[in-house]
């Protein structure tokens, strides 16, 4: 369960990072940015569904 919230985080980190490179006109950076939240978001998505959300209970 604690996968999802690695790959939630990770994701929002690489919006994070997607937006402050399309800021800066670091073409670069924010392709590997967003492939990155493209990968990490799919991730997230999936194991949500296949998984469910983590209830922080045993």
């Amino acid at each position: 369960m604690g996968l999802v919230i690695i790959f939630a985080l990770v994701s929002l980190l690489a919006a994070y990072g997607a937006f402050t490179a399309l800021k800066n006109k670091n073409v670069l950076g924010a392709f590997f940015a967003v492939a990155t939240l493209a990968v990490f978001g799919w991730f997230t998505v999936m194991t949500l569904i296949e998984s469910g959300f983590p209830t922080g209970t045993h």
